[in-house]
């Protein structure tokens, strides 16, 4: 056979080899690129995968649970780094708890508490204008929560609070501590710490109710409850316009109970200012150990969470379970419980602003069954995202910073402009993405790594530090993270 005749079959072997080397790479890359377009569409984390391929292979042979678990880990890891837990919060996570007394209503009386006996008398006996104020010391309560039944007024609302902030300490053995029931009071300055044997036995350190309106709880430290602050409608009376300011909401240690956990938990109430408050650690050990920061919902109307830090897990990171930071909506409500015994929409008109979500094992935000929600220039580091569900969900979704993606679910409408978010693919690549803007995101060091992404729209109104906004404001819900040491809320 000739030189010729015998290249020829190398010639063509080449050929085929370079054709199936082809074809098994257009094949490679086209299946990279489905999984790619899949992963973006479904817009599933890593995390919420995790949760799923753990509760999937529960209950089957050691071989098959073992293989989830050690799935499940991985995505974990790659997701969301070391869940070692954290001792101390940053400086910038901690509202100052004013020192100096709140001024008195003027012609009000100052009505002093020496005693826990002393304290039901003299809510019992208050009137408009007068400072129930406590001598500093720890007071221990027990049995039966303390009522609040005696009306303020609007230029004279009736206030308990402690002379300096830090120096008193209310410890409840109660189901609810302050079962608040009259309109116009402000709490101020208090340490309350839930004390029970039993986690059942503490729901609440304040409980609005019904026609309750105009209450005003600030500059608190409140912590070891399943609802530290609960909101709920009563005999047809809602209580409305409600504030909640520059409070410490937290938890040491998970929540041994199948109660809901939520640290601010409102029902069908409206037109409540949650603002400047610390909320964190708020881990349900029992039941569907599904938890919550704080959600408004059961038909209630304007609602705002603004320039709040929500650390779902802190000292407690890694734990069991389901936490998300906020939401409109939560999980639904029975229609008992609704403003309109209906709940045609669980929330309408909220807004969440500034605010900064961290360290979630599932959402930073949650939008339920809730109409013309806005989500404005938050930051959401270490979350799943922001999910939106049903129908009856629209939202206005603009400026936000997040490491997550946006999920628009069951017929949900979203209107969204101009967001920084990376790539979903980038988690299961274990790449940082937009927490790379960071020195160290999971470590929640959140000053800047690199330029500050900025947009061309202008945003007035102040970030999460207090700090006004320039013409070209960041990202997310801050322009310097070490602004916020120190800035009281507004």
């Amino acid at each position: 056979m000739s030189r010729k005749n015998r290249a020829a079959p190398r010639t063509a072997g080449r050929r085929r080899w370079r054709l199936a080397a082809a074809f098994l790479l257009a094949l490679a890359a086209l299946t990279v690129t489905a999984a790619v377009i899949a992963i973006e569409t479904i817009g599933v984390s890593p995390r919420l995968l995790a949760t799923y391929i753990e509760r999937r292979s529960s209950g089957h042979s050691a071989l098959i649970e073992g293989t989830g678990q050690r799935v499940a880990s991985m995505l974990l890891w790659v997701d969301r780094g070391s869940l070692e837990p954290r001792l101390a919060f940053p400086p910038w996570a901690l509202p100052p708890l004013v020192v100096a007394p709140m001024p008195a209503a003027a012609g009000g009386r100052i009505v002093p508490i020496i005693d826990a006996a002393r304290l039901a008398e003299a809510l019992d006996q208050a009137l408009p204008g007068d400072v129930l104020t406590f001598a500093p010391g720890t007071y221990r309560f027990s049995g039966r929560g303390l009522a609040v039944r005696r009306p303020g007024r609007p230029d004279a609302p009736i206030t308990v609070r402690a002379p300096q902030a830090g120096s008193v300490v209310l410890e409840f053995d109660l189901l609810d501590g302050f079962h608040v029931g009259a309109p116009h009071w402000v709490f101020e300055n208090l340490t309350i710490v839930g004390v029970c044997r039993d986690d059942d036995d503490c729901e609440h350190a304040f409980h609005v109710v019904g026609g309750a309106q105009h209450v005003v709880i600030r500059n608190n430290e409140i912590r070891e409850f399943n609802a530290h602050l609960k909101v709920n409608g009563a005999d047809g009376l809602f209580p409305d316009h409600g504030r909640v300011i520059g409070n410490r909401l937290v938890n040491t240690r998970a929540r041994r109970t199948g109660n809901p956990v939520t640290l601010f938990d409102l029902v069908a109430a409206s037109n409540w200012l949650v603002e400047g408050n610390l909320i964190a650690d708020f881990v349900k050990d029992g039941g569907d150990s599904t938890s919550y920061g704080a959600f408004a919902k059961g038909g209630g109307a304007g609602n705002r969470f603004i320039r709040n830090i929500v650390l779902c897990e802190h000292r407690l990171r890694g734990a069991s379970g389901r936490r998300i930071g906020l939401s409109f909506g939560g999980g639904g409500s029975g229609a008992a419980a609704c403003r309109d015994k209906r709940c045609v929409v669980e929330h309408e008109r909220g807004l969440m602003r500034d605010n900064l979500i961290a360290s979630c094992s599932d959402d930073g935000i949650y939008i339920n069954r809730s109409a013309q929600s806005e989500i404005l220039h938050n930051t959401l580091i270490d979350t799943a995202g922001i999910d939106l569900r049903f129908a009856e969900s629209t939202a206005r979704v603009e400026g936000n910073l997040m490491d997550g993606p946006i999920r628009v679910r069951d017929g949900a409408l979203l209107r969204v402009a101009d967001n920084r978010s990376a790539w979903l693919t980038a988690r299961y690549l274990g790449v940082g993405g937009e927490r790379n803007r960071f020195v160290d995101a999971l470590a929640l060091d959140l000053r800047w790594n690199a330029d500050v992404p900025r947009r061309t729209r202008s945003e007035r109104a102040p970030d999460l530090c207090g700090t006004v906004r320039p013409d070209r404001p960041a990202y997310g819900a801050f322009e310097e993270i070490d602004r916020c040491v120190g800035a009281a809320p507004r």
